[in-house]
């Protein structure tokens, strides 16, 4: 069976899906409210720690993806309404 990747995700693991670093159930939250609190608590993970989104509002399978391209965060994988995405590594400012 072939896996195929898309631009808007990545292939995940079986790791990375069940470690998520934290769960968030935003429930049927539109797309303004959903991005502006999805930064916020993004600004509160480590490099490369994942988040699994819940996210119920029926632009997010648009929404989500376009989110993370912008911001360079990594969609794992995606099956509306649950989305888990990668915060982009921290790099050493040595």
């Amino acid at each position: 069976m072939t896996q195929q990747n898309t631009p808007q995700s990545r292939t995940p693991t079986p790791s990375s899906l069940a470690l998520a670093k934290d769960y968030w159930d935003a429930g049927p939250m539109g797309c303004g409210e959903l991005i502006l609190q999805l930064k916020i608590r993004f600004k509160q993970l480590r490099g490369d720690d994942v988040l699994h989104l819940r996210a119920e509002d029926n632009g997010a399978p648009e929404d989500i993806p376009a989110w993370c391209r912008m911001t360079g965060h990594g969609l794992l994988h995606q099956q509306h309404p649950d989305y888990w995405i990668q915060k982009k590594g921290e790099t050493d400012a040595r």
